[in-house]
Formats: C-alpha cells, sequence, structure tokens
C-alpha cells in the first residue's frame, strides 16, 4: 500500500515540478489549470482502459450483509480512522500551506514556495517507497511512532527554524513524516479480507474529514494569527497520531505488517 501511493506522491512531485517552471517563467495560473484540465482526463482514459475487468461476485458474496453500519460501532476501527485523520491532516497541511509558508511566512518568491513543496512531496514519495521494508522490519506501531515524531521535528522548523535553508530542510522531515500515516491506516483497515471493504469505507470517510476540513481551517487561523502560527494546530493532529497509532497492530491471527 505505501508504494501504492507513492505513485500518487510522483504525481504530486511532477505537479510540483511543473509549478516551480512555471513560476520561474512567468507563465500565468489560468494557463497551467487550462492546460492540465485538457491533459488529464485524456491520459486517463487511456491508462484505465487497460485495468483488470473485475472478478464476478459470488452467489454468497452477493448475499452477504455489507455490514457497514456494524463498522462504525466498531472502537479498533474507529481509532484507526482517528489516526488515519491525523496523518492525512499532516499531510494535507502541507500540501495546501507550505508554499504559502514559505511565502507570506518567510517572504521568499513564489519560486521558493514551488520548491519548498516539492521537497516536500519528493521527501514523501521516497519515504512511501521505503515505507514497505521497514514496515516489515519493524511493525506498523513502531514505523507510525517514529514518522510522527520526524514530522514534528519537521513542522517545528519549518515554523521556528528563522531561515528558508532551515525552513527546506524541515520540510524534508515533515515528508517523511507524514509519508506512511494514510497508506497503513488502510492496510489496517483491511487486516481481515471478509470485512476490509466496509472498514476501509468508514477509516477513508474519517479520514478524508482533514482533507475537507484542515483546509479552510487553517486560512480562518492564517487570516487572524499569521500563516506560521496557523500551522500550529498541526502539533496537535501529531499528537493525536501517536496516541492513537497502536490502534493500527495488526488483528490477532494476521501476518501482513504492511
Amino acid at each position: 500500500m505505501p508504494r501504492l501511493h507513492a505513485a500518487f506522491s510522483l504525481g504530486t512531485v511532477a505537479g510540483a515540478g511543473i509549478g516551480a517552471v512555471c513560476a520561474a517563467t512567468g507563465v500565468p495560473l489560468p494557463a497551467q489549470i487550462i492546460a492540465m484540465a485538457v491533459f488529464v482526463p485524456i491520459v486517463t482514459t487511456i491508462i484505465t482502459r487497460r485495468f483488470s475487468a473485475p472478478e464476478p461476485r459470488t452467489a454468497e458474496s452477493a448475499g452477504r450483509s455489507s455490514g457497514a453500519l456494524a463498522a462504525w460501532r466498531e472502537p479498533r476501527t474507529l481509532l484507526v480512522g482517528l489516526m488515519t485523520l491525523a496523518f492525512a491532516f499532516t499531510e494535507g497541511s502541507a500540501n495546501d500551506w507550505i508554499a504559502i509558508a514559505m511565502v507570506d511566512g518567510y517572504g521568499q518568491a513564489e519560486v521558493v514556495g514551488a520548491v519548498a513543496f516539492g521537497m516536500f512531496v519528493v521527501a514523501m514519495t521516497i519515504g512511501r517507497l521505503l515505507g514497505g521494508s521497514m514496515l516489515a522490519r519493524f511493525g506498523r506501531v513502531a514505523v507510525l511512532r517514529v514518522t510522527a515524531l520526524l514530522a514534528l521535528v519537521g513542522l517545528l522548523l519549518v515554523l521556528f527554524g528563522g531561515s528558508t535553508l532551515v525552513a527546506l530542510a524541515g520540510a524534508l522531515l515533515w515528508g517523511i513524516g507524514a509519508s506512511l500515516g494514510f497508506p497503513v491506516g488502510m492496510s489496517a483497515a483491511a487486516d481481515d479480507p471478509v470485512k476490509a471493504a466496509v472498514r476501509v469505507s468508514v477509516v477513508s470517510s474519517v479520514a478524508y474529514t482533514a482533507f475537507i476540513a484542515g483546509p479552510p481551517l487553517i486560512g480562518v487561523l492564517a487570516g487572524h494569527l499569521g500563516i506560521l502560527n496557523a500551522l500550529l494546530v498541526v502539533v496537535g493532529a501529531l499528537v493525536l497520531g501517536l496516541l492513537v497509532s497502536g490502534a493500527a497492530r495488526p488483528l490477532p491471527g494476521t501476518s501482513s505488517d504492511h
């Protein structure tokens, strides 16, 4: 799962690179958006034609109740969702605001903001590419706790580093630290194959609250406190992720720790 999410991050890296080049060469933002609006659907249409056909449902699986409501009452599933939400908030906050932090918080040019975002997503991609090996060796809980601490150190360097170079180094640590929470949360929700679909739906529903509510929350705070002070709320998300990371421990009887 981390490597699948690395593919998502590779697309983000490409987007950050294109944004940095466009900012440096003066390409207007509307032109960038229009070009992507034309390019992305064409590529997506071509690629999805190569997807494998879904396996036919058996009579047994077709008649089985989904158990979606029951999954919403499972303490472990909700805790995994809360943990995934915390890491999603940590990731999403950087995706949405780290460039603004460099421009408004450090007074840098837009191209530096794009570079900071690019460094964050490159670090996150590397974390996801290497994450499977780390998870297999040390286990989910230990890796999640270490990555949460790395993200916290990186965040504090961005907020209080006092110089652009220190903040850029913080962006790298923030990216590595934010890399594994979401994919590991999805994996933890899917430990039991029988209930994997409904549990993943619950965890993803809880986690995506961060992507929906996080940007406006930080925006409102930034309007009153400044962007660097507003990003202090991410510290709370990381503390929450640390506290509930034990919920990602594999279920008894499952062998995978990915």
